[in-house]
């Protein structure tokens, strides 16, 4: 355990779990929404991932039952000034970037309700798994605010314009099977009767990729983010670019000696 809280924790896996890191929310009497200590301690839990070479995968999910994070602490926020909401939501939109942008990938959990910020925040990670009872939805026209945390946007670049102004403008709920049939998570999976089938997919799917060369796994993530914002041509220049960073590396004469003896890969980070 690298980081520990009874709002927000990070565990680093051990065992054939290794080099898989999981940061959990831990507040379940609120529903895990966002508070300033919260949010201290997710960015926090965020710079120790960003210098961590040895995690090759990040999982994001919820210890609180039937919840995955209702949002921003609203109790919390009526207590502020109004020229205290810009700035903590300046913060917030700055951690979410953050999040964004680690370099290994990173999956989000969802075995409960993601609305208004805990969707922004499930949205930064690379890949989204939901189980099928979950609730997806930025909700916060209901409240005559709109998304703060990079909703607007990154909806906007998985769905469309159109789909993201229905879904935003109506403050609509999905459950996982309808997120995922629109495309807004990867996965849908039953529930099970633990209520952590969306982990367990997760811990699945980071059991895949984990294995794979890290460097690698941090250029191909690095190439789709920045290349998915310009045209063709400069994102083929920007993959060049990152496969230039691979060619030197201890880890692609290692994957092409193992493929050569016919045996599993034993990568480095190197």
């Amino acid at each position: 355990m690298k980081l520990m809280d009874d709002d927000f924790n990070l565990e680093y896996l051990e065992g054939d779990q290794e080099g898989i890191a999981v940061c959990s929310f831990t507040r379940p009497k609120a529903k895990n929404s966002i508070s300033r200590h919260m949010k201290n301690q997710m960015s926090q839990a965020i710079d120790f991932l960003k210098f961590e070479d040895n995690i090759r995968v990040t999982i994001m999910r919820s210890q609180v039952p039937g919840i995955f994070c209702a949002g921003a602490d609203l109790k919390e926020r009526v207590t502020m000034k109004p020229e205290e909401v810009g700035p903590f939501v300046a913060s917030l939109r700055a951690m979410s970037a953050e999040l964004a942008d680690l370099p290994m990938p990173t999956i989000a959990a969802l075995d409960g309700a993601a609305l208004g910020g805990g969707l922004e925040l499930a949205m930064c990670c690379d890949i989204l798994i939901a189980a099928n009872n979950a609730k997806l939805g930025l909700t916060e026209t209901k409240l005559a605010i709109i998304p703060g945390a990079g909703g607007t946007q990154r909806l906007t670049r998985v769905l469309g314009p159109a789909l993201a102004k229905e879904l935003i403008f109506t403050g609509r709920v999905l459950d996982g099977n309808e997120a995922q049939t629109i495309g807004l998570a990867n996965h849908a999976v039953q529930q099970n009767d633990a209520g952590d089938a969306a982990y367990q997919r997760s811990l699945e799917l980071a059991l895949q990729i984990s294995p794979n060369g890290p460097i690698a796994l941090r250029m191909a993530k690095q190439a789709i983010n920045k290349g998915s914002e310009v045209d063709l041509q400069s994102g083929l220049a920007i993959e060049r670019l990152c496969y230039a960073q691979v060619i030197p590396t201890t880890d692609r004469i290692e994957g092409l000696t193992a493929f050569k003896e016919k045996r599993p890969p034993r990568y480095r980070g190197q």
